[in-house]
């Protein structure tokens, strides 16, 4: 290991701590060492959102973050979101609207939108098409995503 540190952060609700090399992108972290593969990798320049990973409740593309960054924060991936075997609602509106296909953005899509209600439980579509910008999709057109959203608001 070229620079190690240690790390100390929340994963999922789960205190954790890794050694890891002062150049480990968080995406990489998350996908090779947490074995959390829900974090999508695609882009690695912050444009698509397939990355996307909730730190302390905000959004962040893990493709350009370097994971030494998380050092006492909470990070919430897609696994951290179902409680008890039961879906949040923010995956369960997904699923009722049929917000997915490949389902390659999906895990980036829902964690955006659990951070939107955070901060605006009653966005209007256009809030709702402003903070999902960043996040593509290449199978659904947007339709049913945006309807899933609309229907939590």
């Amino acid at each position: 290991m070229l620079d190690p540190q240690t790390v100390s952060f929340t994963l999922n609700g789960t205190p954790t701590e890794l050694t890891i090399d002062a150049s480990e992108l968080l995406v990489d972290v998350l996908r090779d060492r947490c074995r959390l593969k829900g974090t999508k990798r695609s882009c690695d320049v912050e444009v698509c959102g397939a990355c996307t990973v909730l730190a302390d409740g905000l959004p962040v593309s893990s493709c350009t973050t370097l994971a030494v960054d998380i050092d006492g924060k909470s990070i919430t991936t897609i696994e951290g979101l179902a409680k008890d075997g039961k879906l949040s609602r923010v995956q369960q509106a997904f699923v009722d609207h049929a917000a997915m296909q490949c389902g390659f953005c999906t895990s980036g899509m829902v964690l955006a939108t659990t951070a939107l209600l955070e901060q605006k439980p009653s966005a209007s579509e256009e809030e709702i098409r402003h903070f999902l910008r960043g996040n593509i999709c290449r199978c659904t057109g947007y339709i049913k995503i945006l309807e899933a959203v609309k229907s939590l608001v």
